[in-house]
């Protein structure tokens, strides 16, 4: 049996000890998520379930606010969201949901592998988005907090930024530059928005499920959901496909609702560049060398600290 195969097993095993029997025949299983082992398996219906290992002990937690982000949301979104039928601490399990993800990623390569057209994107692609994002930024705050989503006000936002900084800057380092860059933005209220907005929180092609027309269908992993600042939704969007296309996007979700400042651009911009400062924390929660050497990277040091 090979190591792939020994991992379907020991995910199948947990579903079956929680009541939920899956044939091995058929089951899949994907490991590029950072946070979940991911197999897929039927049941005797013929209906796929989808399988979350978490990797780590910091995730369970994570999920347990996930699990309030997703109640809330099939009360109150179009989106389709997960529906999970299984939350333990060994396994989460649920439905699979209409639609395929915008991409997948190649671990070899280290590249997505798209399912549609992103040079550019479709129209029914854009739009779609634009108005699930909209929606999902449009939602009331109050009744968020109530279902226990965490909220955090635009102040505590920049500061949280600021201490991060701060943080990366003491435990691993980072160039001068990009140092004075950041600086610049934290301090530049111009930049900032003045209102939070529930946010996905980790918005990148995987994530993101498309049907016909290549239309959004439904969003996946909630694992980074909550109320805050709304651009941080289009951050991974313009790294993946340019500040020309955030523009388009930006423009559709204005005309779908979606709430706009004169700098918002520019501030994805700056988040983006700030951007090294998410991947270093992970590196430090790890503690894997491989995240650890890439968060170097981004930081622009050739002579780490500490490391």
């Amino acid at each position: 049996m090979t190591k792939k195969q020994r991992e379907i097993e020991s995910v199948l095993n947990i579903a079956k000890e929680n009541g939920l029997r899956l044939k091995y025949e058929g089951a899949d299983i994907n490991e590029t998520g950072m946070d979940f082992q991911v197999v897929f398996a039927e049941d005797d219906s013929g209906m796929t379930w989808v399988l979350r290992k978490p990797r780590r002990p910091d995730v369970i937690d994570r999920a347990a606010a996930e699990s309030g982000v997703l109640a809330f949301l099939r009360s109150h979104a179009a989106v389709a969201v997960p529906d999970w039928r299984i939350h333990t601490p060994e396994l989460i399990a649920y439905p699979k949901l209409d639609g395929i993800p915008a991409a997948a990623i190649d671990l070899d390569k280290k590249q997505y592998v798209w399912n549609m057209e992103h040079e550019p994107p479709s129209d029914g692609f854009v739009g779609s988005l634009a108005a699930s994002l909209a929606e999902l930024h449009g939602a009331d705050p109050d009744a968020a907090s109530r279902s226990g989503i965490e909220i955090i006000k635009p102040d505590d936002v920049r500061q949280r930024a600021a201490e991060s900084m701060d943080h990366i800057k003491k435990e691993i380092g980072v160039s001068e530059p990009l140092w004075k860059r950041w600086q610049t933005w934290i301090n530049d209220s111009s930049y900032w928005p003045d209102f939070s907005a529930l946010i996905h929180g980790d918005l990148h092609p995987p994530h993101i499920l498309i049907g016909e027309n290549q239309r959004v269908t439904g969003l996946l992993d909630w694992t980074e959901a909550k109320v805050a600042d709304p651009a941080k939704d289009f951050v991974l969007y313009q790294v993946i496909l340019g500040e020309k296309e955030t523009k388009r996007l930006m423009k559709s979700y204005e005309a779908e609702g979606g709430r706009v400042w004169p700098k918002m651009q520019e501030h994805v911009t700056e988040w983006q560049a700030a951007y090294p400062v998410e991947t270093a924390k992970f590196a430090l929660q790890t503690g894997q060398e491989e995240h650890m050497q890439m968060a170097r990277d981004m930081l622009g040091l050739s002579n780490p600290k500490g490391y």
